[in-house]
């Protein structure tokens, strides 16, 4: 088996190119995926930043939802950023009623937490598994974590600001989440953090 993992980045909108082009920097073989048969092609998975009502809408219409959630059961790796971070939690506050995510990270996450696209703002953040030091964060219309359970481990909180401690980055078994946007950064550690775990994980 080859020692570089395959990693889909799901190409129903948001920051896709973006994602593939980190994966790939850190050691992976990055490809969008957008139908069934290109999911079951993969190792892992990444869920773009975005619009998590809209992403919720398109996994339907494109038939990614049921093949998505039985191979979060089966154990397969995903990372989620912003709207990704969304569609991993078992519950969402300030959702849309007829949104639905994938549900595999326990954990209470509310949309927009941070403000309207106006209040984006640039925040460092010290991730645990990270090294190198804080990590240059992109908030951006981003959700943040209320309540984890108890598998869930906390990787990252904002320090600084009106926000500092809020939970921005957590780890549940194979499942990562941030609420920042690592791909629009030029730095690559979170990505190759998950490649990491990809290999791992196989």
């Amino acid at each position: 088996m080859s020692d570089t993992p395959v990693i889909g980045v799901l190409a129903l909108q948001g920051d896709v190119r973006e994602h593939v082009t980190a994966l790939a920097a850190a050691g992976a073989d990055a490809r969008p995926v957008r139908r069934p048969t290109e999911l079951d092609a993969v190792d892992a998975l990444v869920i773009p930043g975005g619009e998590s009502t809209t992403i919720s809408k398109l996994a339907d219409i494109f038939e990614l939802r049921d093949p998505i959630d039985k191979r979060i059961a089966g154990g397969m790796p995903v990372y989620g950023s912003c709207a990704g971070m969304i569609m991993l939690a078992t519950e969402v506050l300030d959702g849309r009623p007829d949104q639905r995510g994938f549900a595999g990270i326990e954990m209470t996450v509310r949309r927009n937490a941070f403000g309207r696209q106006v209040d984006s703002f640039e925040a460092p953040v010290d991730v645990t598994g990270v090294e190198g030091g804080p990590f240059h964060a992109v908030f951006i219309r981003a959700p943040w974590v209320e309540r984890v359970g108890a598998g869930v481990q906390v990787l990252g909180t904002v320090t600084e600001g009106p926000s500092a401690g809020r939970i921005v980055a957590v780890r549940q078994g194979n499942l990562l989440a941030t609420s920042f946007h690592p791909e629009l950064t030029g730095d690559t550690r979170v990505h190759a953090y998950f490649v990491d775990l990809v290999r791992t994980a196989r």
